[in-house]
């Protein structure tokens, strides 16, 4: 909780890392520093072997030109995308694949959010609109 409190306080990556020696911030701090978050994450997503069963929906979105500039995360096998990689309240999505071919979505935080089934073919088109617009 310090490490956290620190990070949100602005303390320099550096200074956190010589503060906690349990952080290892080397690739998240230099893809930071490159201006690349979002792609160096799509990365780790997209080669983790402990996200295998979501590899189809995450190689679908990330194909996508508009949807890979979302920062990705993963939650209860769930992808989140997030219009802004450092703001946890920026707009973002939840979208799983509960059936091969089948979709749902929400839109994190917006009034009467529900999951909304949506058609293979019109999957894209949602979740660019639930993002962008």
């Amino acid at each position: 909780m310090e490490a956290i409190a620190a990070w949100r306080e602005g303390v320099p990556y550096d200074e956190l890392g010589a503060r906690f020696g349990f952080l290892d911030l080397a690739g998240f701090t230099g893809a930071l520093a490159a201006g690349e978050p979002t792609a160096a994450q799509w990365a780790g997503l997209l080669s983790s072997a402990y996200h295998r069963g979501q590899w189809n929906l995450l190689r679908r979105l990330h194909a996508d030109a508009v949807l890979r500039n979302a920062f990705p995360t993963m939650t209860h096998r769930a992808v989140r995308l997030r219009v802004d990689p450092m703001d946890g309240t920026s707009r973002q999505v939840l979208v799983h694949e509960p059936d091969e071919g089948r979709y749902e979505f929400v839109r994190v935080g917006a009034p009467g959010a529900t999951w909304t089934e949506v058609p293979d073919d019109a999957l894209t088109a949602h979740l660019r609109a639930a993002l962008y617009e």
